[in-house]
């Protein structure tokens, strides 16, 4: 089976791999390469206990934190080379008494769920954090962890290539019917296949088809990107209004914010210092850290904050992979393997009831 992905951010990527990896022929087609969009300013965050703000998403996000382990280590040996990913947990912090008691509420609802989850006061915070300022009261979840997105877009393409996936830095300007399949229409021809994947993100509604587009809005999120000596935290921290992510050699992602811009890409400098002032609060000695970097991505947001995964009604061929809005990085095991027993096998996961297309008439 011949199958066209149309976009490359790290959906579009670990679908790729995972068809390619299964013995599909994988095109990958997207004029602005890979890891761009919302990807390139994730920060890798994998804490769906968190992010989870309704019990679809929370579902989705949890199954898919279960598959990272085996899908990361399959995708690092395709690829012959390492990707920085620790499940060392999360610490939801609070300055308040107020967030003190959200953080109680919260805690009692995990653990409805059965989820082990440390409920911590401010001085056991500050043992835990000494680098922590001027903090109430934090909620540990060991589960949650991070992973390296920039390493991790290299190996899923590397992995992919590995197994006969080719990208393409094409612009796409439809995607069309094609006998019992479907094509995409490129700036270089027409490029036909059995099967067309739209995981274009933000960019999904604006892909000329037949039939209506994703109802797919961006949002945009801005991420710093700090240095100190040695990383100043053990745990990714989520404060009030930033979340701290530190790698091992020393940097530290700051983010994000999230902004109805429309497409607009940039890195305004109210962003930048809403972020560096949120860090310096909850971390001080980030005043002192070297500045490497600030990006912007496009967060693609549904009405719903659910992705649209699954096969279109409206056009054949077709199967939607986008809208993961905050999560596409944390969901991106989970599509890719709902999209592949889709496409490949025929059989529809009890999964995809959450994310039909059908349910804003795709």
């Amino acid at each position: 089976m011949t199958v066209i992905v149309v976009g490359a951010g790290v959906v579009g990527c670990a679908v790729a791999y995972e068809l390619s990896a299964r013995g599909a022929g994988v095109r990958v087609v997207d004029a602005r390469g890979t890891g761009q969009g919302a990807t390139r300013a994730s920060a890798g965050m994998l804490a769906p206990y968190i992010e989870g703000h309704s019990d679809a998403l929370l579902r989705l996000g949890i199954w898919s934190l279960d598959q990272y382990e085996g899908f990361l280590a399959r995708v690092a040996a395709d690829a012959r080379r390492p990707v920085e990913y620790r499940r060392t947990g999360t610490l939801q912090v609070a300055r308040t008494d107020r967030g003190a008691e959200h953080l109680r509420e919260r805690q009692r609802a995990l653990a409805d769920l059965g989820v082990v989850a440390s409920l911590l006061n401010g001085d056991e915070v500050r043992r835990s954090e000494p680098a922590l300022a001027d903090v109430r009261a934090g909620l540990r979840v060991p589960q949650h962890g991070y992973v390296r997105v920039a390493a991790l877009i290299e190996a899923l393409v590397g992995a992919a290539v590995t197994h006969g996936a080719v990208f393409s830095d094409v612009r796409v300007e439809g995607i069309t019917r094609q006998g019992g399949g479907a094509a995409v229409e490129t700036a270089q021809g027409r490029i036909a296949g059995d099967a067309v994947i739209l995981a274009a993100g933000s960019w999904s509604g604006g892909i000329p088809i037949d039939g209506p587009a994703p109802p797919v809005r961006p949002v945009r999120g801005q991420l710093l990107q700090l240095r100190l000596p040695q990383p100043p935290l053990s745990h990714v921290v989520w404060g009030p209004n930033c979340y701290l992510v530190p790698w091992q050699d020393g940097r530290v992602l700051v983010g994000a914010t999230s902004e109805d811009v429309g497409f607009d890409e940039r890195v305004t400098s109210e962003g930048v210092a809403t972020l560096l002032d949120s860090a310096r609060r909850l971390v001080p000695a980030l005043g002192g850290a070297t500045f490497e970097d600030a990006r912007a991505g496009l967060r693609p947001a549904t009405a719903d904050e659910l992705p649209i995964i699954g096969r279109s009604a409206t056009m054949p061929g077709v199967c939607y992979a986008t809208g993961h809005y905050r999560n596409g990085v944390l969901l991106a095991p989970i599509t890719a393997s709902l999209v592949a027993d889709l496409v490949l096998g025929g059989h529809e996961r009890p999964e995809l009831t959450l994310v039909r297309p059908d349910r804003f008439g795709l």
